[in-house]
């Protein structure tokens, strides 16, 4: 049976069973120059308005009541307005997560605190799905990368380094199939992530980005 999303019960918090309602009635209790000093990211008093880089696109986040609309741009596509696991990702970071710098190293999802948990979900949903979405599409992948203004690194065959909030950063890596051997990927993560994320952020983090990969191949194609 393909994993499905569901199976992380990331609409319902792993260990208070939380719905999507639960956390936009937390975020509406929350004080939001709290989560702004907390963040650091600007938030206009008067307009009750956070903002927030996400996947390279600056958002407004209205609160109470978590509004979403972008700051226009060429990207075509904008999930925290089309992606309910990024909204609920988005939603989770602003009520836990911190401002944190990365001391510059990158780690894989098992080298993260939590290790296993999750993993087999991870590597089917997220390594496995980017290798057969892009391995034998490297041109495809490059175009995306670059209409989304990520910065290329040197690994594997391709390799592309994207911010997903202020400072979180991805590494996405492709190794070209042949004859001989399957295209095969790894997705690699800034060491700071484990401040403000847990394991079933880690791997739903990893399918929004996926995801939104082939949206905006679609706006890259059009």
């Amino acid at each position: 049976m393909a994993f499905s999303l569901n199976d992380l019960n990331y609409e319902k918090d792993s260990k208070e069973r939380m719905p999507w309602e639960h956390y936009t009635q937390e975020y509406a209790a929350a004080d939001p120059k709290e989560i702004a000093s907390r963040l650091a990211i600007p938030y206009d008093e008067e307009t009750k308005t956070l903002t927030l880089t996400f996947l390279g696109t600056e958002y407004q986040i209205t609160w109470p009541d978590f509004t979403v609309t972008h700051t226009p741009d060429d990207k075509g596509f904008y999930p925290l307005e089309d992606m309910i696991y990024a909204r609920i990702l988005t939603i989770r970071f602003l009520l836990n997560g911190v401002k944190s710098e990365s001391s510059g190293k990158f780690k894989t999802y098992r080298e993260m605190p939590w290790g296993e948990v999750y993993l087999r979900q991870f590597d089917g949903r997220c390594i496995k799905r980017l290798a057969f979405s892009y391995g034998n599409r490297l041109g495809d992948f490059k175009a995306i990368m670059e209409h989304i203004k990520a910065a290329p690194v040197k690994h594997g065959d391709i390799a592309y380094e994207v911010e997903i909030f202020p400072e979180y950063k991805v590494q996405m890596i492709l190794w070209e199939g042949d004859e001989e051997f399957p295209p095969s990927s790894q997705i690699l993560f800034s060491d700071n992530f484990p401040v403000s994320f847990q394991a079933e952020d880690m791997a739903v983090m990893g399918d929004v980005i996926i995801g939104s990969l082939k949206a905006f191949l679609k706006c890259v194609q059009a």
